[in-house]
């Protein structure tokens, strides 16, 4: 049993990945905006924190095992920008700060490759109105991720498209940097049951270390 913090449970990919360290058994601290969206369980203890308060979040995290990152300012805040902006790397200093060892970050898919030399952000496929969530993320990843070298951090990017209605299937291929497309489909999915189950095999078991890596079908 893994005793860990999660940031952002409430939200789409947060809630999945909740689900799947608490039917896994594992200890569950889950840092949000409003606790009462939570649901009740035994190895589930809610805290109501900005994740701007680095120091709330270094006691939070204090002692647990990792931190897992599904932070997101909601895709219809006016503000994602600056907010991813500014609150990942306060993410990363308040992990360093607790003393926890690991650093597990839900990524996005903007920074894969779609072919050699051309990532997803630049290739025309984002649509305009969530560009503003999509480049800091994946500016946050190259400029400043990259870089940073004091804890054992990971960033698992997921496939271009989430299926918020498909099953747990535990079958899918794991890469590096390049976007997976579907062999079959010609598509770039993942169903965010599946990105959790492997979110929380990484976990587990740990196989990537300061990198990214990511999910597809």
């Amino acid at each position: 049993m893994k005793n860990v913090v999660l940031i952002g449970a409430t939200g789409f990919v947060g809630s999945a990945i909740l689900s799947e360290l608490l039917n896994r058994g594992h200890k569950v601290t889950a840092v949000v905006r409003n606790a009462s969206k939570l649901p009740k369980h035994d190895n589930l203890t809610a805290v109501e924190e900005d994740v701007a308060n680095v120091d709330a979040i270094a006691s939070i995290a204090s002692g647990k095992d990792a931190v897992i990152s599904a932070y997101n300012p909601g895709w219809a805040n006016p503000d994602i920008k600056r907010l991813i902006e500014e609150n990942y790397p306060k993410i990363v200093v308040a992990a360093k700060k607790s003393g926890v060892e690991r650093l597990l970050i839900v990524g996005g898919a903007g920074t894969l490759f779609v072919k050699p030399g051309l990532r997803v952000v630049d290739s025309g496929a984002i649509p305009a109105e969530i560009i503003d969530g999509v480049r800091p993320l994946g500016d946050f990843y190259l400029n400043q991720l990259t870089k940073e070298n004091d804890i054992d951090w990971v960033f698992f990017s997921p496939a271009g498209e989430f299926d918020a209605q498909g099953e747990r299937t535990g079958k899918y291929r794991l890469g590096k940097d390049d976007l997976i497309v579907d062999k079959t489909t010609g598509t770039s999915h993942i169903s965010v049951k599946d990105y959790a189950a492997a979110m929380v095999d990484e976990l587990e078991k740990p196989a990537h270390h300061k990198e990214r890596f990511t999910i597809g079908y």
